[in-house]
């Protein structure tokens, strides 16, 4: 019987799959909306399974077919989150979890020693040496998560609010944010009230792009975020990591606004959160990505 393996990255902006045999050769993937443990469980059973059969539909086969899983998800390592994950009925004939940054730890440094820290909707530390593994940091907004692209957004809104009722200098910055709102502030208390994560953090390409064009607000949200990211890549040293690299979809762009001397530290990733995710799944294979790949 062939051997199939399929990895899972589930953050807090998509979820994604990506399907291989035994070679490395990939078969197929998927894309489809947030998928973190604060969604709650049923719900994130179903964006999972989707993402699966639209990797699954990709390469012809079914969930059935002898295939190995490997799961990473954000906030499984709230209470009561595993044991609730270990109980639903998934249609794989071995499934293993692990939280996303784990995941993204093992695709940046092959499986061997070393720390990732991941800039993404929220941000979070995962270091491997030593024989021990833990993470940094990735508590959940708004008491955690500096440095990502959720942090940046709340700063953006805050000031944008305190510039429409004349608590500070409006800028460029604050009139792109309130223009969602059609400046208005009983609008913006409105989207408060329901706005996720992933809400603020649609805000943050926005902030770094006015930060990019020297907006004076932005520029310093944008900095103070950098000096978060310093100091998480500070503490991972001293925790006794080898190496570092960084990962998530803000990485690159926050990259650019941190100290030389930091940058020169940093590793280049071996692989993705979804190359860890394989590996998770009990892949060995080098994998062979076809043009459907990531």
């Amino acid at each position: 019987m062939m051997s199939y393996y399929l990895g899972i990255d589930a953050g807090g902006s998509h979820c994604r799959a990506r399907l291989t045999d035994a070679s490395g050769k990939v078969l197929g993937t998927g894309e489809t909306g947030p998928a973190n443990a604060r969604i709650g469980i049923e719900k994130l059973r179903a964006v999972l399974m989707e993402a699966c059969d639209l990797a699954l539909g990709q390469a012809g086969l079914k969930a059935d077919a002898g295939i190995s899983a490997g799961f990473g998800i954000a906030g499984i390592s709230r209470p009561g989150v595993r044991d609730a994950l270990h109980g639903l009925d998934l249609p794989f004939a071995q499934v293993r979890w692990e939280t996303d940054a784990a995941i993204a730890n093992l695709g940046a440094h092959g499986g061997g020693d070393g720390a990732t820290l991941i800039l993404g909707t929220g941000s979070i530390a995962y270091v491997k040496a030593g024989g021990a593994s833990f993470a940094i940091g990735g508590y959940g907004s708004p008491i955690s998560d500096e440095g990502s692209g959720a942090a940046l957004g709340l700063s953006a809104v805050r000031h944008a609010l305190r510039a429409l009722d004349g608590r500070t200098k409006p800028t460029p910055l604050s009139a792109a944010i309130t223009s969602r709102f059609s400046h208005e502030i009983p609008r913006v208390i409105g989207w408060m009230d329901t706005a996720s994560p992933r809400d603020y953090a649609a805000f943050a390409p926005v902030v770094i792009d006015f930060a990019e064009a020297d907006d004076e607000i932005a520029r310093s949200i944008v900095e103070h975020a950098a000096l978060h990211i310093e100091r998480f890549i500070e503490t991972i040293f001293l925790r006794g990591a080898p190496r570092c690299a960084l990962a998530g979809g803000l990485a690159p762009r926050m990259k650019a606004w941190l100290r030389a001397r930091t940058v020169a530290r940093l590793s280049e990733p071996l692989g993705d959160p979804l190359d860890g995710a394989l590996l998770l799944a009990g892949a060995t294979g080098k994998q062979k990505p076809v043009e459907h790949a990531y």
